[in-house]
This record gives C-alpha cells, structure tokens and sequence, in this order.
C-alpha cells in the first residue's frame, strides 16, 4: 500500500479515502491522530489493529464544532456546552452519554462518548468536508512516543494507512484534558494540555453566582434562603472567615502578628479583636487586607468544587464583597437594607450584645448609600418577613430564569 503524504491541497482526496474507509492520520494542536470515519465499524476495528490498542479502550469523536454534539449525545448539559465555548476549538476532550448510532466498538462497550473539536486548520476543514465525525487516537503504536509531525507518522505507519495529511508541527505536543461531564461529580479522567484548575474554573465562571451584600442585620439570610429554595449553593463570608480562623492556618498568624491583644494567653479572643478593630477605621482596613485574600481564595476554591458537583447557581453572601475583590467573580451583584434600628435590634438578638456595641458594629461599615451606588439591584427590607421574601423570591428568579443547582 502506498501512503500518500498530503498537503492542504489534499484536503479534499483525504476526505475520499476517510469516506472509503480508509485510515489518514490528521494534525492537531496536540499530537497526530490516527483517524478513520468514526460511524464505520470496520474501519474502526482496523485503527485498533494498526496502533495495537485494546478494544477495551474507548475512542473518542472529532468534530468540527461542538454543535454537532447532540447527533451522537443524548445530554449535553449547559456546562458542558459553556466549557465548550471556552477552550473548543482545542486541547479538550468531553464525554457525554452516547447515542446508538455510535458504534458499540468506539465507545469500548459502555454508554458513553467522548467529543473533541481540534485546534488545527486544516484538519477542521478536512472535518466540515468529509461531514462525518473521525475516530482517532494518537497516530504512534501502543507504548510508543505520541508524533509532533507527518514524518514521524510516516516511520510508524508508511505502507500501512492510506494517507498522511501534513499540517507541520504540533503547536501543544500533548494529548489533550479528558473530562467526563457524563454523570456528576465531573471528573478529570486524563490530565493533558488543560489542567484540572483551569477546566473547573471556567465551569465556575460560567455558572449563576450572585453577589448579596449589604451591612450586618439587613436580612441577607432571607435573599440567601431564596438561593437555597432553588438548590444553589449558599457561602457566607463571614463563616468561611470563622472556619479559617478555626482552622489554624496562615490566616491566623498573621492576624496575631498584627493584633497581638486578640491571643491573651495562647488563644485566640475574637471579641477582643472585634473590640479593637471595630473602634479603628484604620485597624479593620488593617484586619481586611490580611483576611480577604484568604477568603477570596476559599470562595474560589468552594465555586470551583460547586461547579464540579454540577452546580450551575451559588450566592456569595459578604459585607465587604466589592472591597475584597469577590464581586469580581458574581454575574450580578444585590444589595440588601433595612432601617438602622431594626438592623441593631437583630443584631442584639443574634450575637447576645449591647445596644452600644451593636451600634459600634454598624458604624464601623459602609452606609446604605454605598451599596445601591456599586450594586446592580437593591432589596429593601423595609416591610413585613414574608413580604420581604417573596421580594427576595422574585429577583432570584428574575436573575436565574428559573435555573436551579
């Protein structure tokens, strides 16, 4: 058998032979990939016989646009399709429950399929030419070295497959991130190109997540219960700030290096703390720019984790959300007020404290007029509780349209 070598002039016959069953190795940003038309079960067989590879393993689809996912997926969920839009055309490949019309030896018996759309010109082409989706795994035998270009293609399979489409150099050299999206948790099934981080930071994103601020006693607890009603995750700044101080860690040590009085006798006193800071302009910007980078980072790693569980809706519930840079990661941002008595009277029956202190407590933040000024809605808390819900019902709704989790 002849191998012919194929330029971009050979798109066309490359998709001929694809369509005859034959077997071309394509370029992708990653590696080669050894490829044949993904619905042909005999040319599929004969890409597992000529690389070596148990059929045991799975194959996975190229397409040339993530749109054609729901031909040979059943559910294609909304975070799929948002990491999609952010890294397809690339180094990404997403498994999703498959339709029959996949052959049973592509998908190595089991349910599901995996989608990859290639970073590479002419191998997208090739995919919007042939109108057929290519199986492919990486163009070397099984335990050998992936190939980075058609000649190292050519010492593995000259006289063996039909054709070799040369697109030069791979850009990546690394097989791409497989995530499987089949079922929650996603799971990062092979690291690759795209590391785990990067993947679930995106769907993080991509997710609902809205922002609820406004000083202490408001009734942020209301608006966050209408997020929970509807499934989304609920994170309080200010348990998150009590956990990490809880917890030990760095947080804590430099809280102590800076605000020695709050560790009389080797522990830590959060009301002495309070005491000091909440007297101080100056020692709460003090207090805030030592915790808010933790918490930011905790906040961050708790949406990362939702949006691995599937979650498409979280709130973020801080008094200092637009200060400590947590805003920046809400699609929409809600303030929430309620008149001063009110507001010191709740917060006396909360945390059993004085009236004074209370007071002390809320002077110490920003007034009412800062947040409608930087937030995109305003929930007054200026009537009954259930009226006030079913405020806090309608925005959430009105910002979600009716998602859930």
């Amino acid at each position: 058998m002849e191998t012919k070598l194929l330029t971009k002039d050979g798109i066309a016959e490359a998709a001929e032979l694809l369509r005859a069953g034959g077997a071309v190795a394509v370029p992708t940003e990653t590696v080669y990939g050894l490829c044949c038309n993904g619905l042909d079960e005999r040319a599929v067989r004969h890409i597992y016989e000529l690389k070596g590879r148990p059929e045991v393993k799975p194959l996975s689809l190229m397409v040339s646009s993530f749109d054609e996912a729901g031909r040979y997926c059943t559910e294609v969920p909304s975070q799929a399709k948002a990491l999609a839009d952010r890294f397809m055309p690339g180094p990404i490949t997403i498994i999703l429950p498959s339709r029959s019309c996949v052959p049973e030896i592509v998908r190595a018996g089991g349910s599901t399929i995996g989608l990859r759309c290639p970073d590479h010109p002419m191998t997208l082409e090739l995919l919007r030419a042939l109108g057929l989706p290519l199986a492919g795994p990486s163009a070397n035998p099984s335990g050998e070295p992936s190939p980075k270009n058609a000649a190292a293609v050519m010492r593995y399979f000259d006289g063996k497959i039909e054709g070799v489409l040369d697109g030069g150099e791979c850009g990546v050299g690394v097989e791409s991130t497989v995530i499987d999206m089949s079922r929650t948790p996603y799971r990062i099934l092979r690291a690759g190109a795209l590391t785990g981080e990067q993947i679930f930071s995106a769907l993080a994103e991509a997710m609902t997540v809205i922002g609820i601020t406004g000083g202490t006693g408001s009734g942020k607890t209301t608006a966050l219960a209408a997020v929970r009603e509807r499934g989304g995750l609920v994170i309080d700044c200010d348990e998150v700030y009590h956990e990490l101080l809880e917890s030990g860690g760095d947080m804590l040590d430099a809280i102590t290096a800076r605000f020695p009085g709050c560790a009389a006798d080797g522990k830590f006193d959060r009301k002495a703390l309070g005491r000091e800071v909440f007297a101080s302009p100056g020692a709460l910007l003090e207090l805030n720019a030592i915790t808010h980078p933790y918490i930011s980072a905790e906040v961050g790693r708790r949406l990362r984790a939702w949006a691995a569980e599937g979650g498409t809706l979280a709130a973020v519930d801080a008094i200092a959300l637009i200060e400590s840079g947590i805003a920046e990661r809400c699609s929409a941002l809600v303030a929430v007020t309620a008149p001063r008595s009110e507001r010191v009277r709740r917060l006396m029956l909360r945390e059993g404290i004085s009236w004074e202190y209370a007071e002390s407590r809320i002077d110490a933040q920003r007034p009412d007029e800062y947040y409608r000024e930087h937030c995109d809605y305003v929930l007054e808390n200026d009537g009954g509780v259930e009226e006030f819900a079913e405020k806090c019902r309608s925005l959430i709704d009105s910002l979600t349209g009716g998602k859930t989790k």
